[in-house]
């Protein structure tokens, strides 16, 4: 499996979940986790799996990501499996907004499928630190999108012998 993550961190809070999911993902093929901003063009040939996250801002994603996001419409994402994350606040998502449901909204317009609903990981004040105990659920997350993955492929090939 290759597997690319891209991330954006203000106070390096989802940083850190992006590397435990990156610790995580290693034995389980390729994996290359860049920061948002050290991607120019994104090239999905050859990824099987695209993993992105942010934190919550103002209800949504962050300025960098939102740009990167919009840039991505233009593409399709047919086929692709992703899976989304971020970082906020624990509170309700009507109060707090989620900048992974927004993530996973707009790859899903793009074709793309989401092998798992958006996941919050939580921080204790605006700059963290992330409560304790959200680095091993990201660790287990990661092991349930390594499940699902391995049924999606499966159901693709499947389709493609039928």
């Amino acid at each position: 499996m290759n597997t690319l993550i891209i991330y954006d961190s203000a106070f390096g809070n989802t940083q850190q979940i992006a590397g435990a999911i990156t610790s995580a993902l290693q034995t389980s093929g390729t994996v290359r986790c860049l920061n948002v901003s050290e991607v120019h063009a994104l090239d999905t040939q050859g990824v099987d799996l695209l993993i992105l996250g942010c934190p919550t801002q103002l209800h949504g994603l962050a300025p960098a990501m939102r740009a990167f996001v919009e840039h991505l419409l233009d593409r399709s994402f047919e086929g692709l499996a992703v899976a989304v994350f971020d970082t906020r606040y624990r509170m309700s998502r009507l109060l707090s907004g989620s900048a992974s449901t927004v993530l996973a909204n707009r790859l899903e317009k793009a074709g793309a499928n989401l092998l798992l609903p958006a996941k919050s990981f939580f921080v204790v004040d605006r700059e963290g630190p992330l409560e304790e105990g959200e680095l091993e659920r990201a660790e287990r997350w990661t092991r349930q999108i390594i499940e699902r993955f391995e049924m999606f492929h499966a159901q693709l090939a499947e389709k493609q012998n039928a």
